[in-house]
C-alpha cells in the first residue's frame, strides 16, 4: 500500500520563506551591500589617481564636461568613495537608513561619473553600470532585509 502526500500552500525557489520570514531575494540586498563596498574601493582608487598621476586621464581638465582640475575630482571621488563604503558595511548589517543613504550615494556617484566620462569613459560606464545595480537591488528587495534585523534584535533581548 503506497501513501501519496501533496504539499499544499508550499512555494518555490526565491519566494520561500525562511524561519526568519525572509525569502532568497534577501541575496541582492547582500549583492548590493558587495557591490558598494567595491564601487567605494573603485572611487577612491580613481580619485587617488586623479591626486597623484593626473595625467593618467584622456583628456586634460578643459574636454571635462564640469571645468575643475583633477585634484578637485580627486577628493570628490576620494571622499565619495570612502562614504560609500561607509555605507555598505552599514546596508550589510542591515540598517535601515543604509537603504536610503545607498541609493542617495548611488545615484550621486552616477552623475560623478557622466560628468567624468570625457576623461574615462570604460570605467565611468563600469561605475553607473554598478551604480543602476546597487539603486535596483536596494529599491526592490530593500525591506526583506527588515526581517533579519528584527529577528537580530529578538535573540539578543531573549
Amino acid at each position: 500500500m503506497t501513501t501519496t502526500r501533496q504539499a499544499t500552500g508550499t512555494a518555490t525557489g526565491a519566494e520561500s520563506m525562511d524561519n526568519y520570514g525572509t525569502s532568497g531575494w534577501t541575496g541582492w540586498i547582500v549583492f548590493a551591500g558587495v557591490m558598494m563596498l567595491m564601487m567605494g574601493a573603485f572611487h577612491v582608487i580613481q580619485g587617488l589617481v586623479a591626486l597623484f598621476q593626473d595625467t593618467y586621464y584622456l583628456v586634460g581638465q578643459e574636454g571635462l564636461v564640469l571645468q575643475v582640475d583633477y585634484t578637485t575630482w580627486g577628493w570628490v571621488h576620494t571622499i565619495l568613495g570612502a562614504v560609500v563604503i561607509l555605507a555598505g558595511v552599514a546596508l550589510l548589517a542591515g540598517q535601515m537608513w543604509a537603504r536610503i543613504v545607498a541609493i542617495i550615494l548611488a545615484f550621486g556617484s552616477a552623475l560623478v561619473n557622466i560628468a567624468f566620462l570625457g576623461a574615462y569613459p570604460l570605467w565611468s560606464l563600469t561605475m553607473i553600470a554598478i551604480d543602476v545595480l546597487v539603486i535596483y537591488a536596494v529599491t526592490m528587495h530593500g525591506k526583506e532585509m527588515k526581517p533579519i534585523t528584527a529577528s537580530r534584535a529578538t535573540s539578543v533581548e531573549e
